[in-house]
């Protein structure tokens, strides 16, 4: 195990922010009627802030605390905490995806969304972003201080105080994007606000304003900032020239899809919000793809240069040594493939013995029902699970391996007790990422931070087995669709104290490249960008291996398997959310979803063999039935996707205050 990070704004590090600024010019902002209540005042003022570098240093990293973190970790929805898009009683938009359904009926994503009753009006812990309790506003005034106030600081070199107003501009750029990718066009605020205003006056910003603007503090940021931190044992998590390069080509991505950037509306242009292009821009423009592309090709000049980022390579051939290498890619703190990532300390995760799991599952199961609900009921779906290619990178096809008698390989062959010594001679057969996606039957438990090798029991997903509590008529708890999330999920064979939130890694650089090539009709080097990332899973290339599709002729054929594939390698990472609906994909959020019901045949059909009788061979040879996914229904699945959907609505109290927030469409 490779040795664990001193987080760089632990707050151990001397005095917080609440010891340094009591009130004064911390205060959150809220806009409306509260924005401007409080004045600068209190015990210690700005004056005592920015006449210390100290104090200006622990100023910044408090600003970095207000980061996005993506897994759920804290309960609390209180003013001083809210961040209700890491709340598990929200719940994640992936889960509003083709691969993942969450059990959890008491989240606000089933109630709200799932059950279909979203409305503007809505209260605690019931939006996907709530536009006020995510602390973005917060961080915008909090950087703004910085850079309105940093020239004034005494006895700190230039170059410092250059680097500390780039890092506050690209977390300002980061959580307005954080917002723009929910909302669409937002009030651009360019400075902090003095809090004796009598009024103001903050309307919504088109598309392009809002892109422009997040992109200019990311171009001026970049000019300033290292390729990489310097000391990465402890400032990993800094802002630095890449991160902010791959930034800007995300938000083009974006700003290119056909959610903004297409010919009509994607609401059919009636709105207010649409007729000032609030949430589009106003007609498809290609040059978009084209900006996307050039900041793309900018990115890999400066990597190709500099080097200093890498994906992680497999030391072995077998499919669990390519396992181990996408495992260390994302959740290694001191990965080569991570450009930028946020953390939560360890006291906020829930322990129970060796295992941490941020209130997001238990790998090993328990026995605390409740606990189940909320962390296991993420589950993927079979749609997700068949997304996966083989181990050497040919499509997964149900229905011909059904029809070639294999449907028992279709996640691995052997046994944990098969091999001549009555040891396990397990071999994975699929795409390694699907066993750092989905707990798949037959699984086993570990998998061995240094050598890759499997051990442990393995899962028994069939019903009634050791793992199982899918049921025909009952599909909730672990494996309620007949597999079990395990992404972020930290075991006895990844013990930490902390799992980072991966915002930007290399990987998805790649498909972003190559999604940016295949739209700007490159199709070739799109693929040739997509086979980098296959590769390091030990697969063959795109085109090889699916000759079918006409990958380097047909541009939709080859966008859907980017698209697929980014599922795959990105997984409960944000990505295939915001990635169907940028592409405005309502047939897929249609879609009826399905389970895997798995079956023992037998004589001890019905029975686990962990807690059964195991001096019997473990069972290989199962039956399989795929159903429908009806608990709990969703309602795009029975009357259609609305394409308000495709947007969250603004709070209708922060629309009602007045000051130019104009409600999104439908809402």
């Amino acid at each position: 195990m490779k040795k664990q990070h001193k987080w760089f704004f632990a707050v151990a590090a001397g005095l917080t922010l609440t010891s340094v600024v009591s009130t004064s010019c911390v205060d959150d902002i809220k806009f409306g009627s509260a924005f401007l209540e409080k004045a600068p005042g209190g015990d210690v003022t700005s004056d005592t802030v920015f006449n210390s570098p100290e104090y200006v240093r622990q100023f910044l990293n408090t600003l970095y605390t207000f980061q996005y973190y993506g897994l759920p970790f804290r309960n609390s929805s209180s003013d001083a905490y809210p961040c209700e898009s890491s709340n598990p009683y929200v719940g994640k938009p992936e889960a509003l995806t083709d691969c993942y359904i969450y059990t959890y009926l008491s989240s606000g994503i089933v109630n709200s969304y799932y059950y279909g009753t979203h409305t503007s009006n809505y209260g605690q812990r019931s939006d996907k972003w709530d536009y006020l309790k995510n602390r973005v506003w917060q961080a915008v005034r909090y950087g703004y201080l910085i850079i309105e106030n940093i020239d004034r600081v005494p006895g700190m070199e230039e170059s410092e105080k250059a680097s500390i107003v780039a890092q506050a501009k690209c977390i300002i750029a980061s959580r307005y994007f954080d917002t723009f990718r929910h909302y669409g066009g937002l009030p651009i605020i360019d400075h902090s606000f003095s809090g004796t205003d009598a009024s103001y006056d903050l309307p919504r910003a088109t598309v392009e304003e809002t892109v422009n603007f997040m992109i200019k503090l990311l171009d001026e940021a970049k000019e300033v900032l290292p390729w990489t931190v310097d000391n990465p044992q402890t400032n990993a998590g800094r802002w630095n020239r890449a991160a902010a390069m791959a930034l800007k080509c995300r938000i083009l991505q974006f700003a290119a899809s056909p959610l903004f950037n297409d010919d009509v509306a994607y609401a059919g242009g009636s709105s207010e919000a649409e007729a000032q292009h609030l949430v589009w821009y106003g007609g498809y423009k290609a040059e978009l793809w084209t900006q996307c592309l050039q900041a793309c090709e900018e990115f890999f000049n400066e990597l190709n240069a500099n080097g200093g980022y890498s994906l992680v390579q497999s030391k072995g051939t077998r499919p669990e040594d390519y396992r181990l290498a996408y495992r260390t890619s994302y959740a290694e703190l001191d990965s080569p493939e991570i450009l930028m990532s946020t953390r939560q300390f360890g006291y906020d995760a829930f322990k129970s013995s060796n295992y941490i799991w941020h209130q997001w599952g238990d790998p090993l199961g328990t026995t605390d029902a409740s606990r189940n609900g909320i962390r296991r009921g993420y589950t993927p779906t079979q749609e997700y699970v068949e997304m996966f290619p083989w181990a050497d990178g040919t499509p997964f096809d149900w229905d011909k391996t059904a029809a070639e008698g294999r449907l028992d390989e279709m996640f691995m062959t052997g046994s944990p007790n098969g091999g001549e010594d009555g040891k396990s001679n397990i071999v994975l057969t699929r795409d390694p990422r699907l066993y750092e996606e989905a707990i798949v039957n037959g699984q086993p438990t570990a998998l061995d931070w240094t050598t890759g090798n499997m051990s442990g029991r393995s899962f028994e997903a069939w019903v009634g087995g050791y793992d199982a509590q899918q049921e025909p008529d009952n599909q909730t708890g672990s494996f309620a669709t007949g597999y079990a999330p395990i992404k972020y999920l930290m075991g006895p064979d990844m013990l930490r104290h902390y799992t980072q939130w991966v915002v930007l890694r290399l990987s998805d650089m790649y498909l972003t490249y190559a999604e940016a090539l295949c739209q700007n009709n490159r199709l070739a080097d799109a693929i040739a960008q997509v086979d980098i990332v296959r590769a390091r899973v030990g697969m063959k290339g795109l085109a090889e291996c699916n000759p079918d599709k006409n990958l380097t002729g047909n541009k939709d054929a080859l966008l859907e398997e980017i698209l697929r594939e980014r599922a795959c390698e990105l997984g409960m990472e944000d990505t295939r959310f915001f990635d169907l609906i940028r592409y405005k994909r309502a047939d897929i959020f249609e879609k009826q979803l399905h389970g895997l019901r798995i079956s023992r045949t037998g004589e001890f059909a019905g029975e686990g063999w962990y807690n059964g009788d195991k001096t019997q061979p473990y069972p290989t040879h199962f039956e399989y039935e795929k159903y429908e996914l009806s608990n709990p229904v969703r309602y795009w699945w029975t009357n259609g996707f609305d394409a308000k959907w495709y947007l969250s609505p603004f709070p209708l109290t922060e629309v009602n205050k007045g000051y130019g927030l104009i409600q999104n469409p439908g809402w």
